[in-house]
């Protein structure tokens, strides 16, 4: 029976007027235009491309190693049995899990380094480039060069959630476009920043009261970690490190 025909889909919010350039960057790119959504100040537009299936020789392989996996872990098991350990060592430790809905392994919280150094934090108020960056296009050069300069930085700015929409198939993880400074959502001044593939419990919310759930309007003070700027999507991609409750 020949496989199901499988798309991968995407969503891009652009300026209006920018359509067509964002359309041909992302065709350009293997993506298939499907629909625009057109807004007030931002139209969102929508794409798919089909998913590479995954080759049945290789699941093949797969299954096999696994099958390998197992046969090595009972052999382990077999001969640590024969150690010849006393009934203390013996003795199971109680087992503890923290349930984190649709959380993934590589979601897990990195043990904190207490004796490394303190890095300085990048505002508005201490580096000229992240200035004129607020200040530039969604597509400006300016988001170029300040992402190949400070990737892997850690900046702070003023905010709200200019868009929020489910990442693929998940229900508690969204991608979120955030507007840089105080006019809320409706702002055009500024890049796109975004946060792709995250939930409630990334964002490290803070303040004197943190809410349960957020959503697109709601303003925070973005603490993140500077990625890579998109110059097909004029997407400026972030990672949170914290968010604080204004």
């Amino acid at each position: 029976m020949a496989d199901e025909i499988r798309y991968k889909y995407t969503t891009v919010r652009a300026v209006r007027g920018t359509d067509s350039l964002v359309i041909s960057r992302m065709q350009k790119d293997g993506w298939e235009f499907v629909d625009q959504e057109p807004g007030m100040i931002r139209s969102t537009l929508s794409f798919r491309r089909l998913k590479k299936p995954v080759p049945w020789r290789l699941l093949g392989v797969g299954a096999a190693v696994l099958a390998v996996v197992a046969v090595a872990g009972v052999v382990a098991a077999a001969l640590g049995d024969e150690g010849g350990k006393t009934d203390s060592e013996t003795k199971a430790a109680p087992a503890t899990m923290t349930a984190t809905p649709n959380r993934k392994p590589s979601d897990a919280p990195t043990p904190a380094i207490s004796e490394s150094p303190a890095i300085e934090v990048i505002t508005s108020r201490n580096n000229r480039a992240f200035t004129a960056l607020l200040k530039a296009d969604t597509c400006d050069e300016a988001n170029v060069d300040f992402a190949a300069e400070y990737a892997g930085r850690t900046v702070a700015f003023d905010g709200s959630i200019a868009d929020m929409a489910p990442h693929g198939d998940y229900d508690t993880r969204y991608d979120l476009l955030l507007a840089p400074g105080n006019k809320g959502p409706e702002s055009t001044v500024g890049p796109a920043f975004k946060y792709e593939d995250v939930s409630v419990f990334d964002l490290n919310l803070t303040g004197d009261e943190t809410p349960a759930a957020v959503g697109e309007g709601d303003r925070f003070r973005f603490v993140a970690e500077v990625r890579e700027f998109n110059t097909v999507q004029c997407l400026f991609y972030l990672d949170p490190v914290s968010t604080e409750v204004r």
